[in-house]
């Protein structure tokens, strides 16, 4: 069997208002970044398939599928139907039509309504229940070349560190990662 650690229940079940939950949560389900990085991939791309969000987001694809398949289970995503793909609608794709060789990926219309109601307080919501004191730590490491230099605007323990590689942030020696740069532009704050 497949180990998956997709997301974490949250507990707040109701199927309602998603303002109303915990930032960062979907009906009870805890987005990781990796979630919150394919659902901004595709408002910015219309249409797009696994591999190529891993080879852009510099992610492992295997991370990538695992997102994807919780994405499906939980409604915000779905498979785009059809054997072609124009680029009006995959707008990352320099041919002006591309037969498909690959399971191309869009979002629901759950999914649209839900990426469209992030804004900047969700986002600072959604990074302060990442880190203690999340929403400074990601802006200052994303106005920053490195984590070295955001380090001096803001307070960047060990633990916090480490968390910050966990959540593939920044590398082993502390630059930003390209799938930080990618959601951090992709989220537009």
């Amino acid at each position: 069997m497949k180990k998956r650690t997709p997301w974490r229940r949250g507990s707040a079940m109701s199927g309602g208002n998603t303002r109303k939950e915990r930032a960062g949560s979907y009906r009870g389900f805890q987005l990781l970044p990796v979630h919150l990085y394919v659902l901004t991939h595709l408002k910015k791309a219309g249409v797009d398939y696994a591999k190529m969000m891993g080879k852009m987001s510099g992610l492992p694809l295997e991370l990538i599928t695992d997102a994807i398949e919780d994405l499906l289970e939980i409604g915000l995503i779905e498979r785009d139907p059809g054997s072609a793909v124009k680029r009006s609608r995959a707008r990352f794709k320099k041919a002006f039509e591309v037969h498909k060789h690959h399971t191309y990926y869009r979002l629901s219309r759950e999914g649209e309504l839900f990426v469209r109601s992030i804004d900047r307080r969700w986002v600072e919501g959604y990074f302060n229940t990442l880190l203690p004191n999340g929403w400074k730590i990601a802006r200052s490491l994303a106005e920053s070349r490195d984590l070295k230099e955001a380090g001096r605007k803001v307070s960047i323990d060990g633990e916090t560190l480490e968390e910050l590689r966990v959540l593939r942030f920044v590398t082993e020696k502390g630059r930003k990662t390209e799938f930080f740069k990618r959601l951090w532009e992709f989220l537009g704050v």
